[in-house]
C-alpha cells in the first residue's frame, strides 16, 4: 500500500474523493503511485488480470481505475491492446517543462509578496528536513516532500487561477519529476536549489527567486532528457545483440 501523504496528493489530484468505489480508489492510487515513483515504467504493459488478483476483486473496478489514470495521461488504452504507461516524447515533455517554468517564476514572484515571516520560517524547516533527505539518498521521500513544498507554497499565494492550471499539469510532470531526481547527483543539485531560493524569499527579492525557480525547472529537464536517453541506449544493445547472433 502507498503512503498516506502520498495517497492524499494523488487523492487531491485525481478527485478520488468524487468517487464512490472504495476499489476504484483504491487501485488508481496504488497503479498512479507506481506510475510516478518508476516502479512502472514508460511502455509496461498494465495487465488487469495480475491487477485484479492483487485487489481481489473483477476487471470492472481495474478498468474504470486504468480509465481514470487514462484521463489523466498517465496510462494509454487503445482497443484490442492492453493498457500501458503512458510514454510521453521527448517534444511533449519540453513543452510541458516550458510552461511549467513560467508558472513556477510566476508562483515564486507571488510567494514573495504574500508569504509571512511565519511562512517562511516552516518552509525554511521543510527544507531542513528535506537537506536531510538527500543526504540519505532516499529519492522517494524527498521527491514527496518536495511536492508538498510546492503544494504549500501555492495555498500560501492564493491564486485560485494558477494553482488550477499547476493542476492540471500535475500528473503528467510528477513522474517527469520523480524520473530527474534518480540521475546520479541531482538529489544534492535540487536541495542546494531550494535552499537558495529560501534564501531569495527572505530576503524578498521576487527577480532572483524566479530567476532561480526557472534555471531549477531548466535543469530538471535537461536531467529527464539525459535520463531518457540513457534508458534509450539500454534498450537498444540488446537488440544489436540479438542481430549480431543471428
Amino acid at each position: 500500500m502507498i503512503d498516506h501523504d502520498t495517497y492524499g496528493v494523488l487523492e487531491r489530484l485525481l478527485r478520488l474523493r468524487e468517487r464512490r468505489e472504495p476499489l476504484v480508489t483504491q487501485i488508481a492510487g496504488w497503479v498512479g503511485a507506481g506510475i510516478i515513483e518508476g516502479r512502472l515504467r514508460p511502455g509496461e504493459d498494465l495487465n488487469s488480470v495480475d491487477l485484479s488478483r492483487r485487489f481481489n476483486t473483477s476487471r470492472t473496478p481495474v478498468r474504470e481505475a486504468l480509465m481514470l489514470l487514462e484521463q489523466e495521461g498517465l496510462v494509454e488504452m487503445k482497443a484490442r491492446r492492453r493498457p500501458r504507461v503512458a510514454a510521453p516524447s521527448l517534444r511533449d515533455i519540453r513543452d510541458i517543462y516550458q510552461v511549467r517554468g513560467h508558472l513556477l517564476a510566476m508562483l515564486a514572484a507571488l510567494f514573495v509578496e504574500r508569504a509571512t515571516d511565519e511562512d517562511l520560517a516552516s518552509l525554511r524547516a521543510e527544507i531542513a528536513r528535506m537537506r536531510k533527505l538527500a543526504d540519505a539518498g532516499d529519492v522517494d521521500a524527498y521527491f514527496w516532500s518536495h511536492v508538498h513544498l510546492q503544494e504549500r507554497m501555492t495555498e500560501i499565494v492564493g491564486n485560485a487561477t494558477l494553482k488550477q492550471i499547476l493542476d492540471s499539469l500535475a500528473l503528467r510532470t510528477l513522474m517527469l519529476r520523480h524520473l530527474s531526481l534518480t540521475r546520479p547527483g541531482r538529489l544534492a543539485y535540487s536541495v542546494d536549489d531550494q535552499e537558495r531560493l529560501i534564501q531569495a524569499y527572505e530576503e524578498r527579492d521576487a527577480a532572483l527567486a524566479s530567476a532561480l525557480i526557472s534555471s531549477a525547472t531548466a535543469r530538471a529537464y535537461r536531467a529527464i532528457e539525459e535520463q531518457l536517453a540513457l534508458e534509450a541506449a539500454g534498450a537498444a544493445k540488446p537488440s544489436r545483440r540479438r542481430r549480431a547472433t543471428a
